[in-house]
């Protein structure tokens, strides 16, 4: 898998910028088969920093309904990336601030 095939999309929340901010610790979207070393090298060579740790998480499906049907939204996993304190920011989350 490449880069772009392991992120997915940013999570972007007050939470998760306030992280930005204090730790430079920025939070993921990825790819449910991806694991810590995979989601590290992807981070590194889509956005040209350095990775200090990783931590993932499997989100559970949320239960919905629809009138009587009811059902489970898809599970996915989100990747919590902690860069070295001499390494550069991320520049699309310095717009969002």
């Amino acid at each position: 898998m490449n880069a772009r095939d392991i992120i997915i999309k940013p999570i972007i929340t007050e939470k998760t910028m306030a992280g930005v901010v204090a730790d430079k610790k920025y939070t993921f979207k990825v790819d449910k088969k991806a694991t810590k070393i995979d989601i590290a090298r992807a981070v590194e060579e889509a956005f040209g920093v350095e990775v200090a740790k990783v931590n993932t998480v499997n989100v559970r499906g949320r239960l919905r309904r629809q009138g009587r049907n009811e059902g489970y939204t898809a599970s996915w996993k989100k990747a919590y990336v902690t860069l070295t304190p001499d390494s550069k920011t991320i520049e699309f989350f310095e717009g969002m601030m």
